[in-house]
């Protein structure tokens, strides 16, 4: 339900169906949602092979993305299930990953979670949309690739009474399995989230595992973690800072400076003050970290972690076992502009919040970790709200407890998770109990007693006992025995190979890009420096091998295979690791040598660590061969690996039927259903039922492929995803039509496979390499098949096999010349591998010819002309005969304003920035602002020239005055004092010197500059800071910041370019490679030019500046002061 009575939409939830009687009571009924609903996914595949995201790669094939949302809302009926007990109310959305979208605390009606009453989703997820609230649950890596798709959802009954609602995702980009659980137990007030990770792929796979905790917060907010903390780091551990009180800078922030002359002025947040009850670099406190902010928790050795609302004396505290679940993480927007902006594109009305994360196999991100082939990991996670005691000096499942001290008594503050009747709270010292209370807990109520103390004594310890037939210990609090936490170490960037020193440090490095999923530098190049330098390296030649089967090049793949097991057996036939004879089983299984396979697993089931996977895939092998018996035991001994191996579970209930056990196979199958009811495979087992996502019946289908079981294959291959009315998918049916080839008809497969040729190219992205093997297939069945060349050659290039990718698209375009995407295809691979700018043009030409409709492709064209430097001019001209293909998209409007500033037409770039609301996608952030800034800053350039002072201080003052349909706010650190430079010239045009005066010292002030993500200690606006010292007649201090800036920019053009290692965003390098040694160049042409400029010699400046626009035609910078000079203003 929605409530309408106010002018924003509230969320009420609905009450229990009468037949929920129990305790716990768990259904499913939808809720009606005021939304922003996503717009369609944009049917092109992008290759994002240098995108940074979260840390790691931000590669998003084979998904397809979402780049639009709705402006205006809509009420939307969502899929809801619910869940309570007597404590606590839940809601899950299943269509949104099955996020915990409300926590409620039944007791006092508090929000523990924070609650959205809108789906707002912004730019934020891998594939697009995300929303914030609630409890988002990320594996294999953050914001995760099904943040805003669909989970399946059952509830399961247990005989105590608790109920568990289970969501199961199985991942759409590698193809992994998670569920969570959600589960309340009668009488205990707390969330028990179950947790199954399952890697029902042949491959090792890496992952991390996040909840993502969202609360609400304001100026009393607090977050808490295990007293052990006194240090956090940033993303990666690039940067680490004393916590709570942060004694040094970090995210740009000096909190040290705070620490002894309080929060600077421009700091100051306009919402949520700190009322001064706490330190301005206490980093715990929500409202004094002012810029985005992430820390993570190291090496604690506490089990719990928290936020408290100290104005409605109400919090949150999760619980896990920090052995497996160290991860522990506060992220927030920021309590200032830039963050208030986020908080807008996130809600409408609920304000802001922090995340408080908790990581599993993990403490940072990125940090992840392995998943071997068929293995399954469970954990659970807990959470219960908290009220009136404070922030707890200790939690656990049972209690949470805090200890308020004074000279002569203590008072302990106590909430308990369930009733416990006979309960003694203990106070000791030296080994003696000092004081004692007994009495009756429970979780509605608090316990506050106060005790008579020594003041003096040093070593209280706390301990809380259930007393019943045995005395049970609830909780021991002992703050004299906690060890400070250890400070982590900075991370620091690798050598490169050829610096590096040994052959084991080369392999490190690898697999440390290879499991963190480094989005810029590859791991090959350690390993073949490795292996240059001892061509035997048994890890490296592994790697290698392993790296080229993950790419499908199986013959190169078996060659450093077998080159690591020559070196490993070569005076030891067997060998420490048995994971080479694996993977060189997988190699030759996909080539058809299967007898050769078989030998290979044989041999791997030697080693202890790798008998699950061999088993499995012997076994595969015996069902391909009708060798049931062979078959039967060999899953049975993969099995006693790891008894909760799903796929090796079903095949052994196959494995019965065909040995006729029907009565043993049918308990086999049921007690799968019933470890994971979500099971793709043991459903189908159970009642024929398939799957409705393409994916998903496609992972099925290739589970019993590489079974030989053809025509169960068939039978789930032959029948449509959604509904009876609709065609079969394309991949579909290039399967089907294998199979059909497989069990021998031939007639049936080469129809098929005239049926896939002319099926719908859509979001048809193939990326498995059994996809691989079905479109070479294809190929070879119907060479005059366009589109399975189009696709082999989108799998290909995934897997940067490029040459080979572009040879494919080049000969689809040949037998179909008029298929839009793949000369689009096309055109980035002739820019970005074979640099061949003229033919990526034709290539582009072709696409929009072929599909003159396509926005996208319209503006990767222009961001083409853009690079290959096409004057502003034509580009523009380009523009303006699209007007309504521009109007479609945020990032052509962008750019058109971008153009109309660089041509001199600033109006008409302010008419478009202001004519729409844009929608930012994080770490892209300042684009639309930018051009806001520059529109009215040249504007007011234009009013100086023509004498009209009060004209120009009404439009440099406008540059300050962001629009909120901008979807952006300033950075704290981002360097705008140019604004104040131009405002101070216009003032003193206007003979106001006084208030040039303070404008120039405003902008004097302003020297670092945040850009890219980064804050840069000189960049191009140190220029303005220079400038208005020389205008202040601080001539000296001017002159050295501009010989600061030459100095700068002899360096910068003298070093070698390179993309930084622990970079968190590179948007000028999203599409297309940039020419990083010119790039560079030019940036340090142009801030000579400045520092020229700025020393008095203005003819070799502006010769500079002249120069930088030959370079780049669309340099604004230089554009800008070219016109200024020209205009005689600057």
């Amino acid at each position: 339900m929605v409530s309408e009575s106010t002018e924003v939409s509230k969320l009420q939830l609905p009450a229990a169906p009468l037949s929920e009687t129990g305790s716990v009571k768990a259904w499913q009924e939808p809720v009606l949602i005021r939304a922003y609903m996503p717009a369609t996914p944009d049917p092109n595949p992008l290759f994002l092979e240098k995108r940074v995201y979260q840390g790691s790669s931000g590669r998003v094939y084979p998904l397809p993305v979402i780049d639009r949302v709705d402006t205006e809302p809509r009420i939307h009926q969502w899929k809801a299930a619910h869940i309570e007990n007597e404590f606590i109310r839940l809601m899950i959305l299943p269509e949104i990953g099955g996020r915990i979208h409300v926590g409620l605390d039944k007791v006092n009606g508090y929000d523990f979670f924070y609650r959205q009453n809108v789906i707002k989703p912004a730019l934020v997820g891998l594939a697009g949309p995300w929303i914030s609230g609630g409890v988002e649950f990320n594996w294999p890596q953050h914001h995760r690739p099904a943040t805003f798709m669909p989970v399946e959802l059952s509830i399961e009954r247990d005989p105590d009474g608790s109920v568990t609602i289970w969501c199961s995702d199985h991942d759409p980009m590698v193809h992994m399995k998670g569920m969570h659980g959600i589960c309340l137990h009668p009488g205990k007030a707390y969330i028990d989230l179950r947790v199954r990770l399952y890697n029902r792929t042949q491959d090792t796979q890496t992952f991390l595992w996040w909840a993502n905790v969202a609360t609400k917060v304001n100026e009393k907010y607090q977050s808490f973690f295990p007293k052990d903390v006194r240090f956090v780091a940033d993303h990666a551990k690039r940067a680490v800072t004393e916590f709570p009180l942060s004694q040094g800078s970090y995210y740009g922030v000096d909190y040290g400076r705070r620490a002894i002359e309080g929060v600077p002025d421009n700091e100051e947040p306009t919402h949520f003050c700190p009322d001064g009850s706490y330190p301005p670099n206490d980093l715990s406190w929500y409202s004094n970290i002012p810029v985005p902010t992430s820390y993570m928790i190291a090496n604690s050795k506490g089990d719990f972690a928290g936020g408290y609302d100290h104005a409605l004396q109400a919090g949150m505290v999760h619980i896990a076992n920090h052995h497996i679940s160290p991860g522990k993480k506060q992220w927030t927007w920021g309590n200032h502009d830039f963050g208030y902006a986020w908080d807008r594109s996130l809600t409408d009305s609920d304000g802001p919040y922090v995340e408080l994360m908790a990581g599993v196999y993990t403490d940072n991100q990125p940090d992840f970790s392995f998943l071997a082939p068929g293995e399954t990991k469970t954990f659970n996670q807990y959470w219960y709200p908290i009220r009136e005691i404070g922030v707890p000096d200790l939690a656990n499942l049972d209690a949470a407890i805090r200890i308020e001290r004074s000279s002569d008594n203590m008072i302990v503050h106590l909430l308990v998770t369930r009733e416990i009747s006979n309960a003694v709270v203990s106070v000791q010292s030296g080994g003696h109990e000092i004081g004692r209370w007994r009495g009756r807990l429970v979780p509605e109520h608090p316990l506050h007693t106060e005790l008579a103390i020594d003041g003096d004594l040093q070593d209280i310890e706390v301990v809380v006992k259930e007393i019943s037939e045995n005395e049970d210990l609830i909780l021991h609090y002992a703050p004299a025995k906690i060890a400070v936490a250890p400070r982590p170490a900075t991370a620091t960037e690798p050598e490169l190979p050829e610096n590096i020193r040994s052959s084991d440090e080369l392999y490190l490095v690898g697999l440390h890009l290879e499991q963190y999923r480094h989005a810029t530098r590859e791991p090959v190049s350690y390993w073949q420096e490795a292996v240059r330098r001892d061509s035997a390296d048994s890890r490296s030649n592994h790697a290698l091998g392993r790296w080229h089967l993950r790419r499908g090049e199986f013959s190169i793949a078996e060659r450093y295979l077998r080159t690591s097991i020559e070196r490993l057996t070569e005076r030891n036939p067997n060998p420490y690791d048995g994971e080479p004879y694996y993977n060189l089983g997988l190699t030759l299984n996909y080539q058809g040598r299967i007898s050769e396979a078989y030998e290979a697993f044989y041999k791997s089931t030697w080693n202890s660590a790798w008998r699950g996977p061999a088993y499995h895939r012997l076994a595969e092998i015996d069902c391909g061969r009708l060798q049931w018996k062979n078959a039967l035991d060999h899953l049975e001994r993969s099995l006693r690996a790891d008894t909760d191996n799903l796929n090796a579970r079903n095949l052994k209930t196959v494995v019965l039927r065909k040995l006729g056990r029907d009565e043993e196979a049918a308990l086999f199958l049921s007690a799968t259903c019933e470890l994971d009811p979500l099971d793709n495979w043991s459903r189908y087992l159970n009642s024929r039922t398939k799957p409705l996502n393409e994916q998903q019946r496609l992972d099925l289908a290739f589970d019993h492929l590489r079974a030989n079981l053809l025509e169960e294959a068939a039978d789930i291959l032959s029948t449509n995803c959604v509904n009876t009315d609709s065609a079969l998918s394309t991949m579909q049916l290039y399967g089907l039509a294998h199979v059909y080839l497989l069990l021998g008809c031939k007639k049936m497969s080469d129809e098929t496979y005239q049926l896939a040729a002319a099926a719908e190219p859509a979001y048809v992205f193939p990326s498995r390499l059994e996809e691989l093997v079905l479109l070479e297939s294809a190929i070879d069945r119907n060479p005059l098949d366009a589109r399975a060349r189009y696709y082999l050659g989108n799998l290909l290039y995934d897997k940067r096999r490029h040459t080979e990718a572009i040879e494919l698209w080049e000969r689809a375009a040949e037998l179909d010349p008029h298929f839009p995407t793949v000369w689009r295809n096309l055109g980035f691979a002739y820019s970005n591998i074979r640099h061949d700018q003229k033919s990526a043009l034709a290539a582009f030409a072709r696409a929009r010819a072929a599909a003159p409709n396509d926005a996208r492709i319209a503006y990767e064209q222009d961001q083409l002309l853009k690079r290959t430097d096409a004057s502003p001019e034509r580009r523009l001209a380009s523009f303006e005969q699209l007007q309504k293909l521009v109007a479609s998209r945020d990032d052509l409007s962008v750019e058109l304003a971008t153009l109309y500033n660089q041509v001199g037409r600033p109006q008409d770039a302010l008419k478009v920035l202001l004519s729409r609301r844009f929608q930012p996608w994080e770490g892209g952030e300042g684009l639309v602002l930018t051009q806001f800034v520059r529109a009215n800053l040249l504007l007011g350039h234009k009013a100086l020239a023509e004498g009209k002072p009060e004209v120009a201080i009404c439009r440099f003052g406008a540059a300050w005055n962001l629009p909120e349909s901008l979807g952006e706010a300033k950075h704290l650190l981002m360097n705008l004092s140019m604004i104040d430079y131009w405002l101070g010239v216009a003032h003193a045009a206007n003979r106001d010197n006084d208030q040039a005066s303070l404008h120039w010292e405003r902008a004097a002030m302003v020297r670092a500059d945040f850009q890219q993500m980064q804050v840069h200690s000189i960049s191009d606006m140190t220029y303005w800071n220079g400038k208005a010292l020389a205008r202040l007649g601080r001539n000296d201090e001017a002159k050295d910041v501009f010989q600061e800036i030459y100095d700068y920019s002899i360096r910068l053009e003298d070093q070698p370019s390179r993309i930084d290692y622990f970079a968190t965003s590179l948007p000028t390098m999203l599409l297309f490679d940039d020419d990083l040694d010119l790039r560079q160049k030019i940036s340090a042409k142009f801030l000579r030019a400045q520092a020229l400029l700025g020393l008095g010699r203005v003819f070799e400046g502006t010769a500079l500046l002249n120069e930088v626009r030959t370079l780049d035609a669309n340099h604004s910078g230089a554009a800008d002061l070219l016109s200024a000079i020209e205009m005689a203003v600057v």
